[in-house]
């Protein structure tokens, strides 16, 4: 039977959410940890004082209970991961400040289970428009459009194309909360792309969804140059994604101490980490000590998923192993800030975060200079001067802008826009051959794509998914080839414009929408 320790098991409960109701006072629960069955309400407590057991009801949304003698191991509670439990206590209103909440229960899991926590009673609590919502089916047709009746009503705009879409909204659960309606983007066509992967190989069509003009026409015109050079080499060096933990330690010797105790028991630990997925798996944990902390980057695999969710109820249970077996630890913390969850950062560059994917290519003289009025030389050049401004601004890709291609493509195919934060450092060199053609490889290194789960089982993103042959299950290598080829033909065509002077006429000439 798994024991969670008490710094955890506190997270079970959801601050800010004490409250003075008609009735007396509420508090929600949070299932964080894993799917379970309560077997027992034994006490809960407000500011030291037991709550008669006749004042209290449990509200789980399709069901309130009140008789709590009824919950035992022959008639357990079932208490599903993610699933949020109202505790309303009959009793008087508690005053503004704060209160402390005392929780005694038992699972059939984690054994008998007891912890306090501290929330509060907000002062001058205001009471707001609230979004139109329904327990039972917030996907159903009748909710969507009260809640565009609330938002038209309320704002005075229209909404009649945000309220105009081609699927059932039921897909979007899990995507998307208070579903109201679409934002469509448009969708352009470049390509056929050659690409010369291990994963994808062949021509691609290459959909790209944006409102910025001449973004499609320049990677268009990237994609032509590439072909004409036989197309692009793109391969998968690196995979991994993680969270970071942070174990709070007396100093800096125990700090040593706990990471040789962590190294010496990773067998077990990644264990522990992969019994909550078939999928997830521990490749190796980077410690990083500094004062007296030490932080964690645990970093797996995660097959077809960008894996965030994955890896962190992973590393959780990791965790929870770990405190469990090793003393000293003062405070902990799932996650850090050094896995940089959606932030650009030095550490992804150099360890990888999501796919670490190189794409190549050789474009031979006479097609760089009749196709983009450029010489290897002029542009090699203007790589290096490049380099320098962004050395010199800080900057987390040397590079010209695969951040607009990887939008584009993100957007199209589902992947979890935010993660561009991530995916837009860039590492790009350029040199010309002794034949003097023209050798230019980007490396992304922190490319965090799926072609499983999340967005990408939505309506359009999964046809732009089919365009390209990636959608399901062991597609994730090659899409990430695709993307990592098609950012290459937008540095060359953008570089060239600028090398060339012809940036600012195309974008005279395919942007302006005035």
């Amino acid at each position: 039977m798994a024991i969670i320790p008490s710094m955890l098991l506190r997270q079970l409960y959801t601050f800010g959410s004490l409250q003075n109701t008609a009735g007396g006072v509420q508090f929600a629960i949070k299932n964080r940890l894993s799917d379970a069955e309560l077997t027992a309400l034994q006490n809960i407590s407000i500011n030291g004082t037991s709550v008669p057991r006749s004042a209290l009801s449990l509200d789980l949304g399709d069901e309130t209970i009140t008789d709590l003698d009824g919950i035992s191991e022959e008639r357990p509670l079932v208490f599903a991961l993610g699933t949020i439990l109202l505790v309303r206590a009959m009793v008087e209103p508690l005053p503004p400040g704060k209160h402390t909440i005392g929780i005694a229960f038992a699972s059939n899991q984690f054994g008998a289970l007891d912890f306090e926590v501290e929330d509060a009673i907000a002062e001058g609590r205001v009471d707001l428009a609230r979004i139109p919502r329904n327990s039972e089916d917030d996907f159903g047709e009748a909710i969507i459009r009260q809640r565009q009746a609330f938002a038209e009503q309320l704002t005075g705009a229209k909404l009649d194309h945000v309220s105009r879409y081609s699927f059932d909204p039921h897909i979007a659960q899990g995507n998307c909360e208070h579903f109201t309606g679409v934002a469509q983007v448009p969708l352009g066509l470049a390509g056929p792309l050659i690409v010369n992967g291990e994963h994808a190989q062949g021509e691609f069509l290459i959909p790209l969804a944006t409102a910025e003009g001449t973004l499609v026409a320049s990677y268009n015109r990237g994609i032509k140059v590439m072909n004409l050079s036989g197309g692009v080499k793109a391969t998968v060096v690196g995979d991994a994604m993680q969270r970071a933990p942070v174990f709070v330690f007396e100093d800096a010797r125990q700090c040593r101490d706990f990471v040789r105790w962590v190294e010496e028991n990773l067998p077990k630990i990644r264990e522990e980490a992969e019994t909550t997925s078939r999928i997830a798996k521990l490749q190796y944990i980077d410690p990083y000590l500094s004062n007296k902390f030490v932080f964690m980057r645990f970093n797996f695999s995660t097959g077809d998923a960008a894996g965030q969710n994955m890896v962190g109820r992973a590393t959780f249970a990791a965790c929870s192993w770990i405190l469990d077996n090793y003393p000293g630890v003062k405070h902990f913390y799932l996650e850090s800030n050094f896995a940089t969850d959606k932030k650009a950062s030095q550490v992804n560059i150099m360890r990888t975060r999501g796919k670490r994917v190189t794409a190549e290519v050789i474009v031979p003289r006479n097609v760089l200079i009749e196709n983009m009025r450029v010489d290897p030389e002029s542009l090699a050049y203007h790589y290096g001067v490049a380099t320098i401004g962004g050395f010199m601004s800080g900057v987390n890709n040397n590079g010209l802008h695969s951040a607009n291609g990887i939008t584009a493509m993100f957007i199209a195919t589902g992947q979890d826009v935010a993660n561009v934060a991530e995916s837009s450092a860039g590492v790009l060199y350029a040199e010309v051959t002794p034949e003097r053609d023209l050798y230019l490889s980007l490396t992304i290194p922190s490319l965090i794509v799926a072609t499983y789960g999340g967005g990408t089982s939505l309506a359009t993103q999964r046809e732009c998914l089919d365009l390209l042959g990636c959608s399901g299950m062991n597609k994730v290598q090659k899409l990430a080839e695709i993307i990592a080829a098609v950012a290459l033909a937008g540095e060359i065509s953008l570089a060239s414009a600028i090398s060339s002077s012809d940036w600012v006429s195309s974008h005279e000439q395919y942007g302006r929408n005035r």
